[in-house]
């Protein structure tokens, strides 16, 4: 690949559909995609206080923030778990913010729960679960299919009320998959990519969700389903505490994946990157996404305080107010950013 041009991407959707919304935001990415790093975090879904935290912190909201359908999940719903994640991105991009989704998918079935490190809260990862995914994609007449549908159907609902109210979503579904370490990714690449084509042609056929720009979040290129299915590829990454060099290694590995240009985005993060240090190895990934909880805050007393474990408070305010960055009240108005000329 050409190093000059890699961070040269065509906005265009791999879905033909897509709406406006989807296509000015996807404008815009391409139109920072080298030159700038939104700023992201995850937040939790019992407790949010990380978009505070960090506005007290730095004086700014991330421009990105991430969302979890995890307790919609049929199997976590039938057992009493009430999401609120939609609502909260409806709010997050009415102030301005840019959304995106994962989905910690519990099992539809077959859910171990031996607490404490298999209880069906956690029926998301593969020791947590009996659910074959491969099983379940060889017979598209069993119930284990049918319920993969189910499942399906339900966030498509969920996705609906987004689309509805105009917001576009950064969709991260089966994410880490070659990790094996979650039900999806359990019995090898063949099964997921299977999944991963299947939910992405129910939901933008059979539910003419067209706000959905794909990010794959595989990492490892076996696992790639093809560029026609693929918008951005992110990786996960969890360096050392206060390692903040730019990743390199992962960020070159990412460009491995398709010899295609497409945007790289650091999808999660424990530690947070140096802006300097990746200008200086143009590792320029266009967001990051820290997670949540422990990665931000910690609990002293009665008090929420800022946690320097892993990225000092110095560094997270340098990286806030670096000339690389961008926060949330950066952000252009993406309901009239100028749709692309393709």
């Amino acid at each position: 690949m050409n190093q000059k041009n890699r961070y040269k991407v065509k906005p265009s959707l791999i879905n033909p559909n897509a709406d406006n919304s989807a296509r000015r935001l996807m404008a815009y990415l391409c139109d920072m995609y080298g030159t700038k790093m939104l700023t992201g975090q995850q937040i939790g879904v019992v407790s949010i206080p990380e978009l505070e935290i960090i506005k007290r912190e730095t004086g700014f909201y991330p421009a990105v923030c991430g969302y979890d359908f995890m307790n919609y999940s049929p199997s976590r719903t039938e057992r009493g778990t009430i999401g609120q994640d939609t609502d909260l991105a409806l709010d997050w991009w009415k102030d301005g913010g840019i959304v995106t989704f994962c989905w910690h998918w519990n099992a539809p079935k077959d859910l171990i729960d031996l607490p404490p490190d298999r209880s069906w809260g956690s029926g998301f990862y593969t020791k947590a679960t009996t659910f074959d995914i491969e099983k379940a994609m060889n017979d598209t007449a069993s119930e284990d299919y049918q319920l993969i549908i189910r499942d399906i159907d339900v966030i498509a609902e969920e996705l609906k009320r987004l689309q509805q109210a105009g917001v576009p979503v950064l969709w991260r579904p089966l994410h880490e998959a070659s990790g094996g370490w979650f039900w999806w990714g359990a019995k090898g690449p063949e099964p997921c990519i299977q999944l991963w084509k299947l939910m992405y042609e129910r939901l933008t056929q059979m539910h003419q969700l067209n706000n959905l720009i794909w990010v794959w979040n595989g990492q490892h290129k076996d696992w790639y389903p093809g560029d026609e299915f693929v918008d951005i590829i992110g990786e996960d990454i969890y360096p050392p505490e206060r390692d903040y060099s730019s990743q390199l290694s992962r960020f070159q590995q990412a460009l491995s994946y398709t010899e295609t240009n497409k945007i790289i985005a650091l999808s999660e993060n424990g530690t947070l990157p140096d802006p300097d240090e990746m200008i200086k190895d143009n590792a320029l990934w266009l967001w990051n996404c820290t997670w949540y909880g422990t990665f931000l805050f910690e609990k002293i007393e009665d008090n929420l305080v800022y946690a320097e474990r892993y990225t000092e408070g110095e560094m997270l305010r340098k990286i806030y107010n670096h000339s690389l960055t961008i926060t949330r009240d950066q952000l252009p108005d993406l309901t009239t950013y100028p749709l692309p000329n393709l």
